[in-house]
């Protein structure tokens, strides 16, 4: 059985299938994991929806930024703009609600003991390790999957609290897990988040490090595969996979089969 790691699809279906092919993909034996937002700015997020859940038995997946905001949307909790023209037509097809439902009951983290590796969609706060990242996803996950998910997604936005911290109770706990497994890229070195600055980390800012550079982190001793952050690109050490190549920017879309000494798969976008 191989299992290959895949970055954000972000509705670039025909990519993401002739990705498959080339890994020859045998959703019989083989497994999927891939790391978030699944849909939005690229044209066929309802035809990539829709092919993920019929693999559901042969992928493992995470929830990301993009995917959150589709089930706000639909639940009239944020607005469209340009940008986000290609969920409304999830949002409008005839199986909308079996998608949607599917989408909610994802989990924002996935952990193989086996292959030592832990999978989420942005990153990691240094304050976690494996078990408590699955833990404090688990805390969004349940509310997600209630009957009164909308009211979580009420309160799921804003870039307050900025620092993690076990005290933290209710929808501020909350927010700040979300934050940290879908939105991180850069933090203050001693783990406050900073959402200011989306690029190569080469250009940030004076005092702000990627979040996988903080000094002795918690997670340290497992792997981490994540995307999230297109323009940091491709990166593979040791400990840590990032895999948003950039599909939907006319870039790449990439897999990492999940060895020890990993395989890198590419194929050119052109959605």
């Amino acid at each position: 059985m191989a299992v290959y790691a895949i970055g954000d699809l972000q509705g670039c279906y025909d990519s993401f299938r002739r990705l498959l092919d080339k890994l020859e993909f045998d959703p019989q034996t083989d497994r999927l994991w891939l790391t978030g937002d699944l849909v939005n700015r690229g044209p066929k997020s309802l035809k990539t929806l829709r092919f993920v859940r019929s693999m559901a038995d042969s992928i493992h997946m995470v929830l990301g930024n993009h995917d959150l905001h589709l089930l706000a949307l639909a639940s009239a909790i944020r607005f469209s703009n340009n940008h986000f023209d290609s969920l409304w037509k999830v949002i409008s097809a005839k199986d909308s609600d079996e998608l949607l439902d599917w989408l909610r009951r994802q989990p924002l983290a996935h952990f193989d003991p086996a292959l030592n590796t832990l999978m989420v969609h942005a990153g990691v706060p240094p304050q976690w390790d494996a078990q408590q990242t699955l833990a404090c996803a688990a805390e969004v996950e349940q509310r997600l999957r209630s009957d009164d998910y909308v009211s979580f997604l009420e309160k799921m936005y804003g870039d307050k609290p900025s620092k993690w911290s076990d005290d933290l109770e209710g929808d501020k706990r909350l927010r700040v897990i979300v934050n940290c497994l879908t939105r991180m890229r850069m933090i203050r070195p001693k783990g406050r988040l900073n959402f200011t600055h989306s690029g190569p980390p080469d250009d940030a800012p004076k005092g702000l490090i990627p979040w996988f550079e903080a000094q002795d982190a918690a997670w340290r001793g497992t792997r981490v595969v994540f995307g999230h952050w297109s323009a940091l690109g491709l990166v593979l050490r040791p400990d840590l996979i990032a895999l948003d190549t950039g599909c939907v920017w006319g870039r790449q879309l990439t897999a990492v089969k999940l060895t020890r000494k990993p395989k890198i798969t590419k194929v050119n976008c052109r959605d």
